[in-house]
């Protein structure tokens, strides 16, 4: 099964190499494509390559390593990686559903998502903050671009 990344995916964790769990809103599915692969098969889908969102968001942020992706621009779906996308234990999480974050322990932290959802993730919480800014940075300049060009 192809499975494209939308408004309502919350995030997306590795089960194995060939395997990954998807979280929208209110399901949970086992999907047997790589994060990667459902990462690169959603840029696609939505007219991009993930290499050339990844450059993009170079272009725009300068962040060359453990960048968020816009993954569709119009919907501002933008997703980061918990780690290097490199890493087999790799979840990427979808900024506009995180609710609040927390650090659990120095090694350990969690997210809430809006709708209630509770995901614990093994990264600290200094570099789940760090993430999340550099994705709300990301947001802000897609944000203030196609608002100057009256796209909103």
């Amino acid at each position: 099964m192809e499975y494209e990344i939308n408004y309502d995916t919350q995030a997306i964790i590795p089960l194995s190499n060939d395997s990954s769990e998807v979280i929208e809103n209110n399901e949970k599915y086992i999907i047997d494509s790589s994060v990667m692969k459902i990462m690169e098969h959603s840029c696609e889908y939505f007219g991009s390559s993930f290499s050339g969102r990844k450059e993009g968001t170079k272009k725009l942020l300068g962040i060359s390593h453990k960048s968020p992706i816009i993954v569709e621009e119009s919907r501002k779906i933008i997703f980061f990686p918990t780690t290097s996308p490199e890493n087999s234990d790799c979840i990427w999480i979808n900024l506009e559903k995180i609710d609040k974050y927390y650090r659990v322990n120095s090694k350990k932290s969690e997210i809430l998502f809006k709708n209630g959802n509770v995901l614990e993730l093994n990264i600290s919480y200094g570099s789940l903050s760090n993430q999340i800014l550099r994705s709300t940075r990301l947001k802000f300049i897609l944000d203030e671009r196609t608002e100057k060009k009256g796209i909103f």
